[in-house]
């Protein structure tokens, strides 16, 4: 038998411990690394800032940190262009090499920077873009959703129309696929007439032709999906053309929310819309969230920024479930999965697919005691609502 020596034996040791060590229990990271990457400039610009705001204030609720580790956030526009946003979010995961990834406000722009973040085995929690294909047959273990899918709120308008007794809808929505989702949801709970429907691009800002379409289609009632400046634009040439003397208009939270509510005033009272979240909510995580946002920010808060506040806190929580331990990917999508914080909505979970299972309301906006033009909270639409596509989503192994 060949004997070995002493230094060789020493050297085998050393180098099994340190084999050991490589793959025993994962090591708690020393500070959380987060891409935010976001809209932040052009006509979507205020729905991007509100999440990214809504995040900053979480962050520091919990001092600066996530589950006890330091916090470091990377903040990037994407400019609402997919390719652009494809190459910022390749740096994120590869050179950057960020922990989790959020803040993308529009559909087409997540469908496109999916395939890079999943790929790095990148976690991304979506604090607004919530498309159908990630929902179905597309779903991914690396995809987590704290807002909605996109489909939902538009269902609950649907409903409420319907149970309205409404009998001819006109309908408006971008031409990108939030826009096709969205009316795809109306029209699943809507179930009188469509007297007209236009898809119009993203970069549209006047709406003549299709306020023309309206008027002559013989419609009761409108329903719109028009985020951030194109809401703005539609609403101002709708009620100048004084259809809204004839038409009773409707959308979703994103078609009537704090930001269209600021630059639009007075034309927006008695507007019906629905969202998960609204800043008249009377539990103790949302006072504290709505009265810090408008101390630090000087504005009532979005639905958008809510989905921000949420999005750090559940980053928050799942950090703090591993003991800070983020290369273990199984432990930490359990930990995300759980989803053990307090949302600003109350109670939230988790279906199958990453998206929540939740309440919807119907807001409208009126003024409130303040002389402020801003939403009140009506009713109850939907009680712990799932999306339409949860039967599609057979989820991966990680």
């Amino acid at each position: 038998m060949k004997s070995i020596g002493l230094k060789s034996l020493r050297f085998t040791l050393t180098t099994a411990a340190a084999l050991l060590c490589l793959a025993g229990p994962s090591q708690a990271a020393d500070k959380v690394k987060v891409g935010m990457l976001s809209t932040l400039s052009g006509p979507g610009a205020g729905l991007g800032i509100d999440i990214r705001d809504g995040f900053n204030l979480a962050l520091k609720h919990s001092g600066g940190k996530f589950g006890g580790l330091p916090v470091e956030v990377i903040v990037a526009d994407d400019q609402a262009k997919p390719d652009a946003a494809r190459q910022t979010a390749d740096r994120l995961v590869k050179q950057d090499k960020v922990d989790f990834m959020t803040g993308v406000v529009f559909s087409n722009v997540m469908l496109a920077v999916g395939k890079p973040i999943f790929d790095s085995k990148t976690f991304y929690i979506s604090a607004n873009a919530g498309p159908s294909q990630l929902a179905g047959a597309d779903c991914n273990p690396y995809f987590f959703n704290v807002a909605w899918q996109n489909d939902n709120l538009h269902e609950a308008v649907g409903k409420t129309v319907q149970d309205k007794g409404f009998k001819k809808v006109a309908l408006l929505a971008p031409n990108y696929p939030a826009g096709k989702d969205a009316l795809a949801g109306f029209k699943r709970y809507f179930k009188g007439q469509i007297a007209s429907e236009a898809y119009t691009p993203l970069s549209q800002l006047d709406y003549g032709a299709e306020i023309s379409k309206m008027r002559a289609s013989g419609a009761d009632a409108v329903y719109i999906f028009l985020p951030g400046g194109l809401g703005i634009n539609f609403i101002k040439q709708f009620v100048g053309a004084g259809l809204s003397k004839d038409m009773t208009l409707f959308g979703p939270g994103f078609s009537a929310d704090e930001d269209v509510i600021r630059a639009v005033g007075e034309p927006m009272l008695g507007m019906f819309n629905s969202s998960q979240w609204a800043h008249d909510m009377q539990n103790p995580v949302n006072k504290r969230f709505v009265a810090d946002f408008q101390k630090d920010y000087g504005r009532l808060p979005t639905l958008y920024a809510s989905q921000g506040y949420d999005a750090a806190r559940l980053m928050d929580a799942a950090v703090r479930d591993v003991k800070g331990k983020l290369d273990d990917k199984t432990a930490l999508r359990k930990a995300i999965a759980a989803a053990k914080f307090d949302s600003v909505r109350g109670a939230f979970k988790f279906n199958s697919n990453g998206y929540p299972i939740q309440d919807y309301y119907l807001r409208v906006i009126t003024k409130d005691a303040q002389g402020r033009i801003t939403n009140r909270t009506l009713s109850t639409v939907f009680k712990d609502h799932a999306d339409a596509y949860v039967g599609e989503c057979k989820m991966p192994a990680l």
